[in-house]
């Protein structure tokens, strides 16, 4: 019979596991040369033009990449070019929800915790399209991020559920993440494939 002790420990066990795999999975990454990278970013942006259709006067959370994830810097100029407004994710604190502020090409970035810019300043806003980089994904669209718990605490805090889509590379899916109570799946996953 389960346990609160048990539970604790499988807890544990499996923060022990995403540990070494976000090491491994981020590793292979890096090691892909930096301009299959970039042909696959481009790829993936196409993909994302396919999945979101109408851009106009929709706002888009995007990232800064960091780390070999896809870098969608390109594509988030193209939507503000369509019409579209976009934004990035901003830590405030630890344990708590991100926020996010708009930016486009050209506003004043500072650096943000771990050194990723953020917008420098403006009012919170509200994504209808967040677009999350994933260090795993498994086959029921759970992603394995950094380990800050900082998506899920968003996407749990906000007023409305934005479409939520996974970005990353082929390489990165695995068979689960061991999916906890407080993990949210993505509703669509984009690879270059």
């Amino acid at each position: 019979m389960a346990n609160g002790h048990d539970d604790a420990e499988d807890w544990a066990d499996v923060r022990r596991w995403r540990k070494a795999e976000r090491e491994r999975l981020i590793a292979a990454r890096l090691a892909v040369p930096a301009d299959a990278r970039t042909a696959m970013s481009q790829r993936i942006a196409e993909c994302l033009d396919a999945i979101i259709g109408e851009i106009a006067g929709r706002m888009v959370s995007l990232y800064w990449p960091f780390r070999g994830e896809p870098d969608l810097r390109p594509w988030m100029t193209s939507v503000n070019e369509r019409g579209g407004r976009t934004a990035l994710p901003i830590v405030i604190e630890k344990g708590q929800p991100l926020i996010f502020r708009a930016y486009k090409a050209g506003d004043r970035l500072e650096k943000g915790i771990w050194n990723i810019p953020i917008p420098a300043e403006g009012d919170p806003v509200l994504p209808d399209i967040v677009i999350s980089p994933i260090v795993g994904i498994d086959p029921a669209n759970f992603r394995l991020g950094y380990g800050g718990g900082f998506f899920d605490r968003t996407l749990a805090a906000m007023p409305f559920k934005p479409l939520v889509i996974g970005v990353g590379y082929e390489l990165q899916r695995i068979a689960t993440i061991y999916p906890q109570p407080h993990d949210i799946p993505m509703d669509r996953i984009v690879t270059e494939a």
